[in-house]
């Protein structure tokens, strides 16, 4: 089977072989790259040996790597990339923890330490903006990296060359490099990736005693906003003590504003529904939400977009949501984005399909003559 062309040459060795490590690994390799694992935890790297990720490396060899990837958590990581460059004098270093500053300050305080301040020269942070709930290389995927940010952190005294290894290492495996310094990085990760993952655990945290009555009623917004609380414990509370200052700063103006709305939302409760100044506290809160949400980034990186919407009942089957799928394409609607949600105790879900806004009335009129049953709440 043919390789695809990629710039980045072996031999690569990742450090780490969990999810990013084995998924960095796996892409790599298919496109004929020569990869080499190394692992604290002999069935970790057996495992991401036995899924195609790379072979284990040895010191006892003649391999000597041209670039070494840290994948490891990051109170670790600027250990294993001192010691990658103290091991592999010749190699670029890269990381690829999501907090950079206290990365970056251990290797060049590391540097000055050992009397050698051009150490760090060959070292540059980054951080591919990919990865899903499930951690480890069972759950690695060669894709993981396709269109995703990869943000190439550089320091004061980065080689030029190391910068551009990095960043063709990010385009060779699908990703969009992003160059930003590493507070910068940590303070917006930490917008948007750290705290997001605290509120939703935080939120899933409310559920543990409740009720069974209550999690019946459970629909698609609450499974929206607590699918990240899956997430591995132990990486995250090594990721969010190592950008603690900037996670503290937006959970105290989240305080803040939550502060604000229990008052008056304690000042109806006593005085009324209507009463207590919370029906202006409530809208300000749900349009400031409004504002925020209209900037995140539409399909494709471009601007948000408004989309038509199809509500359609999928039956609990093999194949209906795919003959779905395929009835639409017959009739040429893309679709743009898609939600299903489920209802508890019922055989059927509910596929809310985002397309091109003036094709709505159409493909509502061709799937129903097709026996879809679809929602409408105009009628």
């Amino acid at each position: 089977m043919p390789t695809r062309p990629i710039a980045t040459t072996g031999p690569i060795l990742i450090i780490g072989s969990g999810l990013l490590g084995a998924s960095l690994g796996l892409n790599l390799r298919a496109a004929g790259v020569d990869v080499y694992l190394e692992d604290s935890s002999p069935t970790s790297l057996r495992l991401a040996q036995d899924i195609g990720a790379g072979f284990p490396f040895s010191e006892a060899s003649d391999v000597t790597p041209a670039l070494v990837v840290v994948a490891t958590p990051p109170d670790v990581a600027d250990v294993c990339v001192v010691g990658a460059l103290q091991r592999f004098p010749s190699a670029f270093v890269t990381d690829v923890a999501s907090v950079k500053k206290a990365v970056a300050q251990g290797v060049l305080e590391a540097g000055t330490a050992k009397g050698d301040p051009t150490l760090a020269s060959r070292y540059v942070g980054s951080h591919p903006m990919a990865g899903r709930e499930r951690s480890g290389a069972g759950a690695a995927d060669a894709d993981l990296f396709y269109g995703r940010p990869w943000v190439v952190v550089a320091h004061e005294t980065s080689d030029p060359t190391a910068v551009l290894a990095v960043r063709t290492l990010a385009t060779d495996v699908g990703s969009v490099p992003y160059e930003m310094d590493a507070s910068t990085h940590d303070e917006s990760v930490a917008l948007v990736s750290h705290v997001p993952q605290l509120v939703s655990s935080l939120i899933a945290a409310r559920l543990e005693e409740a009720r069974s009555e209550s999690m019946n009623l459970a629909g698609q917004g609450l499974r929206d906003t607590t699918r990240i609380a899956a997430s591995d414990p132990r990486l995250w509370t090594a990721i969010l003590a190592g950008n603690a200052g900037p996670v503290a700063s937006i959970l105290t103006a989240l305080r803040c504003d939550l502060d604000d709305l229990i008052v008056h939302l304690d000042a109806a409760n006593q005085r009324g529904p209507l009463r207590g100044g919370i029906v202006g506290a409530v809208n300000r809160v749900m349009e400031a939400g409004n504002r925020g949400v209209s900037r995140i980034p539409g399909k494709h990186g471009g601007a948000p977009s408004r989309y038509g919407e199809l509500e359609v009942l999928i039956p609990d089957t093999p194949g209906a949501l795919g003959r779905l799928f395929s009835e639409l394409g017959e009739i040429d609607i893309n679709i743009e984005d898609l939600v299903l949600e489920h209802s508890a105790g019922q055989q059927v879900g509910l596929a809310r399909i985002m397309i091109d806004p003036a094709r709505v009335g159409e493909a509502e009129a061709d799937l129903e003559r097709r026996g879809w049953r679809l929602i409408n709440y105009s009628n």
